[in-house]
């Protein structure tokens, strides 16, 4: 493919253009004129005004603008249910502005407990005071959803230029991060795009072999959240088969102290309100959207046994495990070295899939991770389809549920079961197309254009040291460069 081979104007290459590598978006061409020509050199010729990144970040602004508009209802006649469920337009700020002292001026973990971790109250806490006003009254909640709404669409369009610039020559790719109609649905509902962010730039640091900021950002990230661990795991696993163990060391240790740093002074001072999160994450049942949740509503429709807390607790991190272990068995066991955003894709997706909850605001993890690890617009589309299905049965579910809602407006179980199974699959289906990929590299989006791993820093073009042939009782071990060798 002609443009995609690497030319010498002034050091720079020719950009991956989407028209032509993807069968789909050439077809949406057509009304246009038709994919990019042969003899335009996009990465060379001057765009002009309108730069590869200046286009995302119009498209992000615009993704932005509708997401806000997907809450209009609300913001015009006030978060109450059941209405908020039956308008699509529920968020957590509301709530909890109202009902976690927010309004009343404490600051959660040090002034009152929060089922969220220290970095997300830190934010949760500063957009608080910069409400003006005091009490609970509509303007001012309204005032808090536009604040961090705000806030959140600044995160989203550094989120969208992090993963274009470490895309390297594939930038559009980020276009996926930018128009997913997951994130323009669910991403006002929590502070999740925060972490979302964080991954993002930390995993441009690590593209750019920057690995104690990256280790930085992946601590702070994991002060959000606990899944932006499972992108060490991702490092772990490729520094096992190339035997670079170093860049595991510098990240993992940056992240560490990153943690500790952010976490010790909130334990210090509050001790039982900082350990509330991991004391609600730990006690709480299987949630909206999990399999255990909807195992559990088939189980009483048909009056089978169902699944206690204890049994959610033992089993979902038992499945999660087993298929952590298939992963790093088809990490050391693959034909050739899986790429990084592959690896933490599959991860974080067993992580969702096994979980005791998925919310709807979970979508927005995968989406910049999936932009990375496969980006196909035809793959990306039926899974967002799907998403957005679901995102519409957990509101129309929870409306007869929590808030006994006119039955006219209700979603029946079988349905809201159907959804997440429906989701399940869908995330399941692109865990195998990126397996696929990995075992066949002529379909991998990425290296079919010549590439090997432009996201994975230290580990792009390494070669193997440790790799375990399926079928073969003995691990075959190679002698290449030093153990520590960056």
């Amino acid at each position: 493919m002609e443009e995609t081979q690497p030319l010498g104007h002034r050091g720079r290459s020719r950009l991956v253009v989407p028209s032509r590598s993807d069968v789909l978006l050439r077809n949406f061409t057509e009304v246009i004129g038709g994919p990019l020509g042969r003899r335009s050199e996009p990465g060379i010729v001057s765009p002009g005004l309108f730069t590869v990144e200046r286009v995302l970040v119009l498209l992000t602004v615009i993704s932005a603008f509708v997401g806000i508009l997907v809450k209009g209802y609300c913001r015009v006649n006030g978060w109450e249910s059941p209405a908020q469920f039956y308008a699509t337009c529920y968020s957590d700020f509301p709530d909890l502005f109202r009902n976690r002292g927010l309004a009343d001026g404490a600051f959660p973990v040090l002034g009152s407990q929060f089922e969220y971790p220290v970095v997300t109250a830190l934010v949760a806490g500063l957009t608080a005071w910069l409400v003006p006003g005091s009490g609970v009254t509509e303007g001012r909640v309204l005032a808090y959803f536009d604040v961090n709404a705000a806030l959140l669409a600044c995160a989203l369009i550094v989120t969208v230029l992090a993963t274009a610039r470490t895309s390297e020559r594939r930038p559009w790719d980020s276009a996926l991060v930018a128009l997913a109609p997951g994130i323009i649905l669910a991403g006002t509902i929590n502070w999740d795009l925060w972490t979302v962010c964080l991954v993002a730039v930390g995993m441009y640091f690590f593209a750019r072999q920057r690995l104690v900021p990256a280790g930085v950002l992946i601590g702070v990230a994991a002060a959000t959240n606990v899944y932006p661990l499972l992108l060490l795991a991702g490092i772990a696993l490729l520094g096992v088969r190339t035997g670079r163990i170093r860049p595991l060391m510098v990240t993992g240790g940056s992240a560490a102290a990153a943690w500790m740093g952010v976490n010790l002074p909130f334990a210090a001072a509050n001790f039982s309100g900082w350990a509330y999160y991991f004391q609600f994450a730990a006690g709480r049942d299987a949630g909206y959207g999990s399999p255990w949740f909807a195992y559990n509503l088939v189980a009483e429709r048909l009056r089978w046994p169902g699944l206690g807390p204890e049994g959610v607790d033992v089993l979902s991190p038992a499945l999660f495990a087993v298929l952590c272990v298939a992963i790093a068995v088809m990490a050391l066991s693959a034909p050739r070295r899986p790429r990084l955003a592959q690896l933490v894709f599959l991860l974080v997706a067993a992580f969702i899939l096994t979980g005791k909850a998925y919310s709807p605001q979970f979508v927005v993890w995968l989406v910049p991770l999936l932009a990375l690890a496969r980006p196909r617009w035809r793959d990306f589309l039926v899974w967002q389809g799907v998403e957005s299905l679901h995102w519409a049965a957990v509101w129309m579910y929870l409306g007869q549920v929590t808030s006994s809602g006119s039955s006219q407006h209700n979603l029946d179980m079988p349905y809201y079961v159907l959804a997440v199974v429906a989701h399940m699959f869908a995330v399941a289906y692109l865990m195998v197309r990126v397996t696929w990929d990995i075992y066949d590299p002529r379909y991998d989006p990425i290296r079919r254009h010549h590439l090997d791993d432009p996201h994975g820093g230290p580990f792009d073009g390494a070669p193997d040291r440790l790799t375990w042939r399926l079928g073969s009782p003995a691990v075959a071990s190679r002698r290449r460069k030093d153990l520590f060798h960056a």
